[in-house]
């Protein structure tokens, strides 16, 4: 089973090294990012299952962060370190779409247990094997790149795989065009995002089978994958 990828962002060094070895001894894989700029980077660059962000850090604090992150990743989970407990910053971090937030100084386990309790209610999109999705009638399976509705079964090219697992992450959320792009084309420019919308025709002819699953077109901005709730 694939290790959950944690980006921590934390400029006090040696915090920064004890979380993550401790982490690390915990069975993640944890990058560690020393100010807000530098975490960004390695955000869009990367793919994290979570993010741990600490909120006084030099050249981008850790709310900044989060709203950029926000604007190209609706979903991923961030939590917030902090030396505040100030009520207008707990609520700050909130409204920025924070999933907990935690005061140091804090114990290493209350820090694992929340991550536990945030990957728990996460796994409920998906199976046990976190291969699989639902996406209304079908069964989209990323590591064979299977997407399966009834006995019909359609193996997608890797670039399919790829777009439609980056919409089945931010289901019912925008999946931003340009994130998309520099993920999966690395260049975001004319003759690429050409390619891109002809994937996506790729992908709605696939889907049609179910009339209550669709990308549409969010303007200006990208595409959202439309799957009816439980």
């Amino acid at each position: 089973m694939e290790k959950v990828k944690i980006l921590l962002c934390e400029d006090d060094e040696n915090l920064g090294m004890l979380l993550r070895e401790y982490l690390q001894a915990k069975g993640f894989d944890v990058d560690l990012l020393p100010d807000g700029e530098a975490g960004y980077k390695s955000f869009v660059n990367g793919k994290y299952d979570l993010c741990i962000l600490d909120v006084m850090m030099p050249k981008k604090d850790g709310f900044t962060l989060a709203q950029d992150i926000r604007k190209i990743n609706g979903v991923v989970p961030i939590v917030f370190l902090t030396a505040k407990s100030l009520k207008e910053d707990v609520l700050e971090g909130f409204k920025i779409g924070a999933d907990d937030y935690i005061t140091k100084p804090f114990s290493m386990e209350e820090l694992l247990f929340r991550i536990e309790a945030i990957l728990r209610r996460l796994t409920g999109k998906k199976n046990k094997n976190g291969n699989e999705y639902k996406l209304g009638k079908f069964i989209f399976d990323t590591q064979k790149q299977l997407l399966s509705i009834g006995d019909r079964h359609t193996k997608l090219t890797t670039k399919e795989s790829e777009l439609l697992n980056m919409l089945a992450q931010n289901v019912n959320n925008i999946l931003e065009r340009n994130y998309a792009l520099k993920t999966i084309w690395v260049e975001d420019n004319y003759f690429n995002a050409r390619s891109m919308d002809v994937y996506i025709t790729k992908l709605r002819k696939l889907l049609k089978d179910d009339k209550e699953v669709e990308i549409i077109n969010i303007h200006g901005k990208g595409y959202k994958l439309i799957v009816p709730e439980n």
